[in-house]
Protein backbone atom coordinates (compact mmCIF):
# COMPACT_ATOMS: atom_id res chain seq x y z
CA UNK A 1 0.00 0.00 0.00
CA UNK A 2 1.15 3.53 -1.25
CA UNK A 3 1.74 6.35 1.78
CA UNK A 4 -0.52 9.15 1.07
CA UNK A 5 -3.68 9.61 -0.83
CA UNK A 6 -2.43 9.61 -4.48
CA UNK A 7 -2.44 6.47 -6.31
CA UNK A 8 -0.77 5.78 -9.62
CA UNK A 9 -2.79 4.99 -12.90
CA UNK A 10 -3.26 1.42 -12.74
CA UNK A 11 -2.46 0.44 -9.59
CA UNK A 12 -3.74 -2.89 -10.10
CA UNK A 13 -2.16 -4.13 -13.30
CA UNK A 14 1.10 -2.31 -13.11
CA UNK A 15 1.57 -4.25 -9.44
CA UNK A 16 0.00 -7.24 -11.46
CA UNK A 17 2.77 -6.31 -14.11
CA UNK A 18 5.29 -6.58 -11.99
CA UNK A 19 4.55 -9.56 -10.46
CA UNK A 20 4.05 -11.44 -13.35
CA UNK A 21 7.34 -10.36 -14.86
CA UNK A 22 8.90 -12.01 -11.03
CA UNK A 23 7.11 -15.12 -11.07
CA UNK A 24 7.81 -16.15 -15.29
CA UNK A 25 10.55 -17.62 -16.81
CA UNK A 26 13.41 -14.75 -18.38
CA UNK A 27 12.09 -16.65 -21.76
CA UNK A 28 8.28 -16.32 -21.23
CA UNK A 29 9.00 -12.64 -20.33
CA UNK A 30 10.71 -11.82 -23.14
CA UNK A 31 8.36 -13.60 -25.23
CA UNK A 32 5.11 -12.29 -23.45
CA UNK A 33 6.52 -8.73 -23.30
CA UNK A 34 8.11 -7.79 -26.08
CA UNK A 35 6.90 -4.66 -27.09
CA UNK A 36 8.16 -4.83 -30.92
CA UNK A 37 11.27 -2.86 -32.08
CA UNK A 38 11.84 0.00 -29.81
CA UNK A 39 8.51 -0.05 -28.24
CA UNK A 40 7.58 3.32 -29.59
CA UNK A 41 4.21 2.19 -30.46
CA UNK A 42 3.87 0.01 -27.27
CA UNK A 43 4.26 2.43 -24.95
CA UNK A 44 2.31 4.95 -27.58
CA UNK A 45 -0.85 3.08 -27.50
CA UNK A 46 -0.47 3.67 -23.09
CA UNK A 47 -0.04 7.40 -23.91
CA UNK A 48 -2.25 8.42 -26.43
CA UNK A 49 -5.34 7.05 -24.07
CA UNK A 50 -3.92 9.34 -21.20
CA UNK A 51 -4.12 12.73 -23.57
CA UNK A 52 -7.63 12.18 -23.63
CA UNK A 53 -9.77 14.29 -21.26
CA UNK A 54 -13.46 13.26 -19.95
CA UNK A 55 -15.94 15.86 -19.89
CA UNK A 56 -18.87 14.61 -17.04
CA UNK A 57 -22.37 15.11 -16.92
CA UNK A 58 -23.25 15.71 -13.54
CA UNK A 59 -26.94 14.96 -11.67
CA UNK A 60 -27.73 12.30 -13.54
CA UNK A 61 -29.08 9.01 -11.74
CA UNK A 62 -26.25 6.85 -11.91
CA UNK A 63 -27.07 4.58 -9.12
CA UNK A 64 -27.74 2.27 -11.14
CA UNK A 65 -25.22 1.18 -13.64
CA UNK A 66 -25.82 -1.22 -16.96
CA UNK A 67 -22.63 -2.20 -18.38
CA UNK A 68 -24.11 -4.68 -20.94
CA UNK A 69 -23.61 -4.79 -24.53
CA UNK A 70 -24.35 -6.86 -27.64
CA UNK A 71 -21.08 -7.80 -29.83
CA UNK A 72 -22.06 -9.24 -33.07
CA UNK A 73 -25.35 -10.88 -31.28
CA UNK A 74 -23.40 -12.07 -28.54
CA UNK A 75 -24.44 -10.35 -25.27
CA UNK A 76 -21.63 -9.78 -22.96
CA UNK A 77 -21.97 -8.45 -19.40
CA UNK A 78 -19.56 -5.79 -20.18
CA UNK A 79 -17.92 -4.73 -23.42
CA UNK A 80 -14.23 -5.54 -22.27
CA UNK A 81 -12.76 -8.78 -23.93
CA UNK A 82 -10.00 -10.89 -24.64
CA UNK A 83 -7.69 -10.79 -27.99
CA UNK A 84 -6.15 -13.71 -29.72
CA UNK A 85 -2.44 -13.91 -28.12
CA UNK A 86 -0.11 -16.80 -28.63
CA UNK A 87 1.24 -19.47 -26.65
CA UNK A 88 -0.56 -19.00 -23.33
CA UNK A 89 1.43 -22.17 -21.61
CA UNK A 90 4.02 -20.00 -21.32
CA UNK A 91 2.45 -18.16 -18.89
CA UNK A 92 0.69 -21.05 -17.44
CA UNK A 93 0.52 -24.80 -17.72
CA UNK A 94 -3.49 -24.52 -18.15
CA UNK A 95 -2.84 -22.37 -21.12
CA UNK A 96 -5.93 -21.17 -23.09
CA UNK A 97 -8.21 -23.57 -21.70
CA UNK A 98 -7.68 -21.45 -18.46
CA UNK A 99 -8.15 -18.23 -20.03
CA UNK A 100 -11.42 -19.36 -21.93
CA UNK A 101 -12.39 -20.33 -18.15
CA UNK A 102 -11.78 -16.98 -16.45
CA UNK A 103 -13.51 -15.07 -20.12
CA UNK A 104 -16.25 -17.67 -19.79
CA UNK A 105 -16.84 -16.75 -15.57
CA UNK A 106 -17.04 -12.86 -16.48
CA UNK A 107 -19.60 -14.01 -19.72
CA UNK A 108 -17.39 -11.79 -21.94
CA UNK A 109 -15.66 -12.99 -25.31
CA UNK A 110 -12.72 -14.41 -26.16
CA UNK A 111 -10.31 -14.85 -29.32
CA UNK A 112 -8.94 -18.15 -29.94
CA UNK A 113 -5.80 -17.33 -31.28
CA UNK A 114 -4.65 -20.13 -34.16
CA UNK A 115 -1.20 -20.49 -31.95
CA UNK A 116 -2.56 -22.21 -29.02
CA UNK A 117 -1.45 -25.28 -27.47
CA UNK A 118 -5.07 -26.79 -27.21
CA UNK A 119 -7.43 -27.66 -30.34
CA UNK A 120 -10.28 -25.35 -30.73
CA UNK A 121 -12.59 -28.07 -29.76
CA UNK A 122 -10.92 -28.66 -26.60
CA UNK A 123 -10.72 -24.97 -25.70
CA UNK A 124 -14.08 -24.88 -26.55
CA UNK A 125 -15.34 -28.11 -23.98
CA UNK A 126 -13.60 -26.45 -20.89
CA UNK A 127 -15.78 -23.48 -21.12
CA UNK A 128 -18.69 -24.29 -22.94
CA UNK A 129 -20.78 -21.49 -21.82
CA UNK A 130 -18.22 -18.98 -22.90
CA UNK A 131 -18.29 -16.80 -26.21
CA UNK A 132 -15.67 -17.84 -28.32
CA UNK A 133 -14.08 -16.38 -32.02
CA UNK A 134 -11.36 -18.08 -33.77
CA UNK A 135 -8.71 -16.02 -35.31
CA UNK A 136 -7.05 -18.18 -38.50
CA UNK A 137 -4.68 -17.96 -40.47
CA UNK A 138 -4.44 -17.80 -44.19
CA UNK A 139 -3.24 -20.97 -46.00
CA UNK A 140 -1.82 -21.76 -49.25
CA UNK A 141 -4.08 -24.40 -49.86
CA UNK A 142 -7.72 -23.49 -49.75
CA UNK A 143 -8.50 -26.87 -48.63
CA UNK A 144 -6.72 -26.63 -45.76
CA UNK A 145 -8.73 -23.17 -44.66
CA UNK A 146 -12.36 -25.03 -45.15
CA UNK A 147 -11.48 -27.82 -43.04
CA UNK A 148 -10.20 -24.72 -40.05
CA UNK A 149 -13.45 -22.81 -40.49
CA UNK A 150 -15.76 -25.92 -40.79
CA UNK A 151 -14.19 -26.85 -36.94
CA UNK A 152 -15.06 -24.00 -35.91
CA UNK A 153 -18.46 -23.82 -36.80
CA UNK A 154 -18.79 -26.91 -35.75
CA UNK A 155 -17.14 -26.20 -31.94
CA UNK A 156 -19.46 -23.35 -31.67
CA UNK A 157 -17.10 -20.58 -32.38
CA UNK A 158 -19.45 -17.41 -33.57
CA UNK A 159 -16.89 -15.60 -35.43
CA UNK A 160 -13.84 -15.77 -37.87
CA UNK A 161 -10.92 -13.25 -36.62
CA UNK A 162 -8.37 -12.51 -39.80
CA UNK A 163 -5.47 -10.10 -38.96
CA UNK A 164 -4.65 -7.57 -41.70
CA UNK A 165 -1.13 -6.86 -40.21
CA UNK A 166 1.27 -9.68 -39.91
CA UNK A 167 1.89 -10.20 -44.16
CA UNK A 168 5.22 -12.89 -42.86
CA UNK A 169 5.75 -15.82 -40.89
CA UNK A 170 7.13 -16.04 -38.33
CA UNK A 171 7.95 -13.11 -36.37
CA UNK A 172 11.66 -13.26 -36.64
CA UNK A 173 12.57 -14.26 -33.50
CA UNK A 174 16.33 -14.12 -33.79
CA UNK A 175 16.22 -10.41 -33.61
CA UNK A 176 14.63 -10.59 -30.22
CA UNK A 177 17.43 -13.19 -29.04
CA UNK A 178 14.80 -15.54 -27.98
CA UNK A 179 15.07 -19.35 -28.80
CA UNK A 180 11.97 -21.39 -27.74
CA UNK A 181 13.48 -24.14 -25.20
CA UNK A 182 10.77 -26.77 -25.90
CA UNK A 183 8.74 -28.74 -28.28
CA UNK A 184 5.16 -28.40 -28.47
CA UNK A 185 1.90 -29.20 -30.77
CA UNK A 186 0.39 -26.73 -31.93
CA UNK A 187 -2.74 -28.58 -33.11
CA UNK A 188 -4.45 -25.31 -34.55
CA UNK A 189 -1.93 -25.12 -37.22
CA UNK A 190 -0.49 -28.80 -37.84
CA UNK A 191 -3.25 -30.28 -39.01
CA UNK A 192 -1.97 -33.39 -40.39
CA UNK A 193 -0.86 -34.15 -36.71
CA UNK A 194 2.78 -34.16 -37.34
CA UNK A 195 5.36 -32.26 -35.35
CA UNK A 196 7.23 -30.29 -37.56
CA UNK A 197 9.69 -28.49 -34.72
CA UNK A 198 9.65 -26.10 -32.06
CA UNK A 199 8.71 -22.63 -33.23
CA UNK A 200 12.00 -20.49 -34.49
CA UNK A 201 13.65 -23.62 -35.52
CA UNK A 202 14.62 -24.10 -38.70
CA UNK A 203 12.32 -27.26 -39.45
CA UNK A 204 9.28 -25.13 -38.21
CA UNK A 205 10.49 -22.22 -40.42
CA UNK A 206 10.53 -24.04 -43.54
CA UNK A 207 6.71 -25.71 -42.64
CA UNK A 208 5.33 -22.61 -42.34
CA UNK A 209 6.39 -20.83 -45.89
CA UNK A 210 5.35 -24.34 -46.71
CA UNK A 211 1.64 -23.87 -45.79
CA UNK A 212 0.75 -20.27 -44.75
CA UNK A 213 0.46 -17.67 -47.43
CA UNK A 214 2.52 -14.83 -46.99
CA UNK A 215 1.68 -11.54 -47.58
CA UNK A 216 -2.07 -12.29 -47.69
CA UNK A 217 -4.70 -10.06 -50.17
CA UNK A 218 -8.18 -8.85 -50.19
CA UNK A 219 -8.76 -11.57 -52.20
CA UNK A 220 -8.84 -14.43 -49.65
CA UNK A 221 -10.65 -12.06 -47.09
CA UNK A 222 -13.34 -12.51 -49.57
CA UNK A 223 -12.80 -15.91 -49.74
CA UNK A 224 -13.27 -16.69 -46.01
CA UNK A 225 -16.19 -14.44 -46.28
CA UNK A 226 -17.91 -16.37 -48.73
CA UNK A 227 -17.17 -20.21 -47.28
CA UNK A 228 -17.97 -19.92 -43.79
CA UNK A 229 -21.52 -19.35 -42.32
CA UNK A 230 -20.07 -17.17 -39.78
CA UNK A 231 -19.32 -13.22 -39.48
CA UNK A 232 -15.55 -12.09 -40.30
CA UNK A 233 -14.07 -10.08 -38.12
CA UNK A 234 -10.93 -7.83 -39.63
CA UNK A 235 -8.12 -7.44 -37.02
CA UNK A 236 -5.33 -4.40 -37.73
CA UNK A 237 -6.40 -2.09 -39.47
CA UNK A 238 -5.42 1.25 -38.96
CA UNK A 239 -6.42 2.93 -42.27
CA UNK A 240 -9.67 4.38 -43.45
CA UNK A 241 -9.18 3.00 -46.88
CA UNK A 242 -8.23 -0.31 -45.34
CA UNK A 243 -11.59 0.02 -43.31
CA UNK A 244 -13.90 1.36 -46.27
CA UNK A 245 -12.63 -1.67 -48.16
CA UNK A 246 -13.54 -4.01 -45.59
CA UNK A 247 -17.35 -2.78 -45.27
CA UNK A 248 -17.74 -2.79 -48.60
CA UNK A 249 -16.78 -6.62 -48.67
CA UNK A 250 -18.92 -7.31 -46.52
CA UNK A 251 -16.64 -7.70 -43.42
CA UNK A 252 -19.29 -7.63 -40.29
CA UNK A 253 -16.25 -6.15 -37.71
CA UNK A 254 -13.31 -3.96 -38.28
CA UNK A 255 -10.93 -4.11 -35.70
CA UNK A 256 -8.58 -1.43 -35.22
CA UNK A 257 -5.14 -2.99 -33.75
CA UNK A 258 -1.44 -2.56 -34.25
CA UNK A 259 -1.00 -5.61 -32.97
CA UNK A 260 0.43 -3.87 -29.73
CA UNK A 261 3.51 -2.64 -31.66
CA UNK A 262 5.25 -6.22 -32.21
CA UNK A 263 4.38 -6.39 -35.97
CA UNK A 264 5.42 -2.73 -36.95
CA UNK A 265 6.99 -0.12 -34.95
CA UNK A 266 6.35 3.67 -35.23
CA UNK A 267 2.43 3.20 -36.48
CA UNK A 268 0.06 5.73 -34.64
CA UNK A 269 -1.84 4.64 -31.49
CA UNK A 270 -5.40 2.55 -31.93
CA UNK A 271 -7.13 5.10 -29.79
CA UNK A 272 -5.61 8.14 -32.17
CA UNK A 273 -7.26 6.69 -35.60
CA UNK A 274 -9.92 5.61 -34.01
CA UNK A 275 -12.55 8.40 -34.94
CA UNK A 276 -11.14 8.05 -38.52
CA UNK A 277 -12.49 4.77 -39.01
CA UNK A 278 -15.63 4.45 -37.09
CA UNK A 279 -16.65 8.08 -39.15
CA UNK A 280 -15.14 5.66 -42.36
CA UNK A 281 -17.37 2.43 -41.46
CA UNK A 282 -19.93 4.96 -40.95
CA UNK A 283 -22.46 2.36 -38.96
CA UNK A 284 -21.65 -0.33 -41.68
CA UNK A 285 -20.12 -2.90 -39.10
CA UNK A 286 -18.92 -2.95 -35.80
CA UNK A 287 -15.79 -1.10 -34.64
CA UNK A 288 -13.47 -2.33 -31.70
CA UNK A 289 -10.08 -1.58 -30.47
CA UNK A 290 -6.86 -3.20 -28.70
CA UNK A 291 -3.61 -1.63 -27.51
CA UNK A 292 -3.00 0.19 -24.35
CA UNK A 293 -5.82 -0.43 -22.50
CA UNK A 294 -5.79 -0.36 -18.76
CA UNK A 295 -8.23 1.43 -16.61
CA UNK A 296 -11.99 1.61 -16.79
CA UNK A 297 -11.75 4.99 -17.80
CA UNK A 298 -9.52 3.84 -20.72
CA UNK A 299 -12.45 1.58 -22.31
CA UNK A 300 -15.00 4.67 -21.73
CA UNK A 301 -12.94 6.69 -23.81
CA UNK A 302 -13.05 4.55 -26.41
CA UNK A 303 -16.49 3.81 -25.96
CA UNK A 304 -17.06 7.52 -26.58
CA UNK A 305 -14.88 7.73 -29.73
CA UNK A 306 -17.13 4.68 -31.52
CA UNK A 307 -15.46 1.26 -30.25
CA UNK A 308 -18.60 -1.45 -30.11
CA UNK A 309 -15.90 -3.42 -27.44
CA UNK A 310 -11.97 -3.31 -26.41
CA UNK A 311 -10.00 -6.13 -26.55
CA UNK A 312 -7.32 -6.24 -23.63
CA UNK A 313 -3.97 -9.02 -24.24
CA UNK A 314 -0.94 -8.27 -21.97
CA UNK A 315 -2.93 -7.94 -19.30
CA UNK A 316 -5.08 -11.01 -19.21
CA UNK A 317 -1.35 -13.32 -19.83
CA UNK A 318 -0.21 -11.23 -16.49
CA UNK A 319 -3.68 -12.59 -14.61
CA UNK A 320 -2.92 -15.95 -16.18
CA UNK A 321 0.63 -16.41 -15.09
CA UNK A 322 -0.35 -15.40 -11.24
CA UNK A 323 -3.59 -17.28 -11.12
CA UNK A 324 -4.73 -19.24 -13.73
CA UNK A 325 -8.65 -18.94 -14.89
CA UNK A 326 -9.06 -16.80 -11.73
CA UNK A 327 -6.16 -14.62 -12.62
CA UNK A 328 -8.10 -13.69 -15.97
CA UNK A 329 -11.09 -13.12 -13.91
CA UNK A 330 -9.37 -10.97 -11.54
CA UNK A 331 -8.08 -8.87 -14.81
CA UNK A 332 -11.65 -8.61 -16.15
CA UNK A 333 -13.24 -8.00 -12.86
CA UNK A 334 -10.66 -5.31 -12.16
CA UNK A 335 -12.04 -3.83 -15.72
CA UNK A 336 -15.92 -4.34 -15.31
CA UNK A 337 -15.80 -2.51 -11.70
CA UNK A 338 -14.03 0.69 -13.01
CA UNK A 339 -15.81 0.94 -15.73
CA UNK A 340 -18.93 1.06 -14.07
CA UNK A 341 -17.30 3.70 -11.54
CA UNK A 342 -16.23 5.91 -14.54
CA UNK A 343 -19.63 5.51 -16.27
CA UNK A 344 -21.22 6.89 -12.93
CA UNK A 345 -18.65 9.25 -12.41
CA UNK A 346 -19.31 10.70 -16.20
CA UNK A 347 -23.19 10.27 -15.70
CA UNK A 348 -23.44 7.36 -17.61
CA UNK A 349 -26.09 5.03 -16.74
CA UNK A 350 -25.88 2.44 -19.81
CA UNK A 351 -23.63 2.08 -22.64
CA UNK A 352 -25.95 4.09 -24.90
CA UNK A 353 -24.94 6.68 -22.36
CA UNK A 354 -21.32 7.11 -23.46
CA UNK A 355 -21.41 9.47 -26.28
CA UNK A 356 -18.56 11.39 -28.48
CA UNK A 357 -19.37 14.90 -26.21
CA UNK A 358 -17.67 12.80 -23.35
CA UNK A 359 -13.85 12.97 -24.74
CA UNK A 360 -12.07 15.63 -25.56
CA UNK A 361 -8.55 15.97 -27.23
CA UNK A 362 -5.72 17.49 -24.82
CA UNK A 363 -5.16 19.38 -27.79
CA UNK A 364 -8.03 21.56 -27.40
CA UNK A 365 -7.11 22.69 -24.57
CA UNK A 366 -3.55 23.82 -26.03
CA UNK A 367 -5.37 25.23 -29.13
CA UNK A 368 -7.57 28.08 -26.59
CA UNK A 369 -4.03 29.33 -25.06
CA UNK A 370 -3.24 30.17 -28.98
CA UNK A 371 -6.44 32.48 -29.14
CA UNK A 372 -5.87 35.89 -30.19
CA UNK A 373 -7.53 39.12 -29.04
CA UNK A 374 -10.22 37.78 -31.47
CA UNK A 375 -10.42 34.74 -30.31
CA UNK A 376 -9.30 32.93 -33.80
CA UNK A 377 -6.34 30.78 -34.32
CA UNK A 378 -5.18 31.02 -37.96
CA UNK A 379 -7.78 33.13 -38.63
CA UNK A 380 -10.42 29.90 -37.21
CA UNK A 381 -13.02 30.60 -34.61
CA UNK A 382 -12.77 27.97 -32.08
CA UNK A 383 -16.18 26.53 -30.61
CA UNK A 384 -16.65 25.46 -26.86
CA UNK A 385 -16.83 21.92 -26.47
CA UNK A 386 -19.04 22.72 -23.68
Amino acid sequence: MMSGNIYPRTTFLAQLEKSAGQKLSEFAWTYLSYPGAEGQTCRDNCEALQRYRLIPRNLRDVNIRDTSVTVLGSKLDFPVAIAPTSFHKFAHPEAELATAKGAAIMNTLMVLSSWSHHPLEQVADAAPRGVRWFYMLFYRDRGWMKRVLERAEQAGYTAIVLTADQPLFPLNFNERDVAFPVQFSLPNIWLDDVTHGPPGSPEFDAFLKKVVKQAATWEDVEWVKNNTRLPVVLKGILSVDDAKIAVNMGVSGVYVSNHGGRQQDGVPATIDVLPDIVAAVGGKAEVYLDGGVRTGTDVLKALALGARCVFIGRPALWGLAMNGAEGVQQVLQFLKDELSLAMARAGCAKISDIQPSLVVHESYYLHRQLFNHTGKVNNKILTSKY
